[in-house]
């Protein structure tokens, strides 16, 4: 009789983290004093620092793991996160509120971006902030961008170009958005589709050909509004799916992937139903906040009404380095964080 051995559990690819009440309101305590934290970032990063590791042991070394370990969950949902005692309304430019009184959204996205790694700016996304306010904006209700709001955002991870034609070399490791406001109808969703889920759906034919040279990535629609006067500036040939099978990594831009034969764009298609089976499905509320591992996955947004009257969807979000020596080529002189 032929034994067969079991088939490998799946993995685990989304965490679920719940902040105890205690623990939220002493972070709020601390946050609720604390200055913007433009002023002097390094500093503030200090400070957040000081603040978050008074967290419980096990609860901190979950968050330093998550950024840690190569086989840890792709995406996790953090819930009972402190929030600001009275907030403005929704910026409707793309821009920070200039009516903001506290900042403990910005605590909070930054202390956990700090304990996943270094938050750092791209001067072509969002002026080279480092906190993005992520609003719908009428100009770009239908647009594959941030400022979106009228179609679905496709599965994507955020990446940056690069004269050398690799727009995945610079691009974050991980992105940390939070929920200050969700719009009033309580259904924007976030997704987020793990590489691993992926290909175990996936078949060998289709993932042979996403591990093949095959695709071209559009750069981010920032840069191309902003830099490149609305032209295409696409990468170098690249596989849309690398790395071991147990660890695997995809990349694909939300500004559009360019396939360059039939069977590379039969691929793609495949790919993008696959992430919309698999992916997990957040609805965002105020105190809660994802952390997503840019390589490890995709993520998406489901289209949602924007009313453009103070009330709409309100997002933090930060862009997160473990190393910046790799991209130290591209430091703005006089700046630490800004590329």
């Amino acid at each position: 009789m032929t034994v067969h051995a079991p088939a490998p559990a799946a993995p685990v690819t989304l965490a679920e983290i719940d902040v105890p009440d205690h623990v939220r309101d002493t972070l709020a305590a601390h946050l609720v004093k604390e200055p913007g934290p433009c002023r002097d970032i390094d500093w503030a990063m200090t400070r957040y620092l000081q603040i978050f590791a008074r967290m419980p042991t096990e609860l901190l070394q979950r968050f330093l793991d998550f950024g840690r370990h190569p086989d840890t969950p792709g995406v996790g949902h953090v819930r009972n996160l402190p929030v600001d005692p009275r907030l403005p309304g929704t910026p409707r430019d793309g821009r920070p509120s200039s009516e903001k009184a506290t900042f403990v959204a910005e605590g909070v996205l930054l202390g956990l971006s700090g304990l996943l790694g270094e938050p750092v700016g791209f001067a072509t996304e969002k002026s080279g902030q480092l906190v993005h306010d992520v609003v719908p904006v009428a100009s770009g209700a239908r647009t594959q961008t941030n400022q979106g709001s009228a179609v679905f955002l496709n599965f994507h991870n955020d990446i940056v170009h690069d004269p050398s034609g690799r727009y995945d070399l610079a691009s974050p490791d991980f992105l940390v958005l939070s929920c200050l406001r969700a719009d009033p109808e309580g259904v924007a969703g976030t997704y987020y589709a793990d590489a691993r889920d992926i290909c175990r759906a996936l078949d060998e034919t289709t993932l042979r050909t996403l591990r093949s040279p095959l695709f071209r990535m559009n750069a981010p629609g920032s840069y191309v509004r902003d830099v490149a006067h609305g032209a295409e500036v696409l990468s170098d040939p690249v596989p849309m799916i690398s790395g071991p099978e147990s660890c695997p990594e995809v990349s694909a831009a939300a500004n559009g992937v360019r396939p360059l034969d039939d069977e590379a764009r039969s691929a793609l298609d495949r790919l993008q139903a696959t992430c919309r089976a698999v992916a997990h499905h957040v609805l965002l509320r105020p105190g809660q906040a994802l952390l997503i591992n840019n390589r490890k996955g995709l993520h998406a947004r489901s289209p949602f009404t924007a009313h453009y009257d103070g009330r709409d969807r309100w997002l933090q979000r930060t862009y997160v380095r473990r190393n910046q020596w790799d991209i130290r080529h591209r430091a703005v002189p006089g700046t630490r964080r800004l590329h």
